[in-house]
């Protein structure tokens, strides 16, 4: 009853560890390790009243069409030189494959896309989606693949894009 009155204790100590060793005796370490209980504070404690702050919003730039066009046509070719590898997953169904993952890619990139923090899971989902719902073979592969390389080159490429157009 007297920790109900009393929100503010004092810490508790407690041995540190033991440590069984090889030979099965147990060693006991010198230290103590500290454990406090939780402090409350009221609002009489407080020097001013507390205030919530507004967080700063970032606005993230447009995207630029551009970029976009330029972004996926160098998508569109490094995928079809990756999954061309994969000739028993895809069979004559390739070129139809990287262009239903490049359309998907190209709409995202010119309409949501606004650099770096902005590249969203959404379009590789739905270009799995799509690829099954149009009965295309290795649509789970070709998604996956999709999305990294989405992740290793889009950001590095919207900056250099960005860093040239600034020259």
């Amino acid at each position: 009853m007297a920790s109900l009155c009393n929100p503010i204790q004092t810490p508790l100590v407690f041995p540190a560890k033991t440590t069984p060793t090889f030979d099965g005796t147990i060693v006991r370490t010198h230290s103590l390790i500290l454990r406090s209980s939780l402090h409350f504070v009221t609002a009489k404690a407080l020097p001013r009243s507390p205030r919530a702050i507004e967080p700063k919003n970032y606005v993230y730039p447009d995207p630029i069409p551009e970029f976009a066009a330029a972004e996926t046509e160098k998508f569109k070719a490094e995928l079809l030189k990756k999954l061309s590898k994969e000739k028993d997953t895809f069979g004559n169904d390739l070129r139809t494959v990287v262009n239903v993952c490049a359309e998907v890619l190209g709409e995202f990139l010119h309409k949501d896309y606004g650099g770096p923090g902005t590249l969203l899971i959404e379009p590789f989902t739905d270009m799995m989606v799509i690829l099954k719902e149009k009965n295309l073979p290795g649509a789970p592969l070709a998604a996956r693949s999709s999305l990294l390389w989405a992740q290793n080159y889009v950001d590095q490429d919207w900056e250099n894009w960005n860093s040239k157009s600034q020259k």
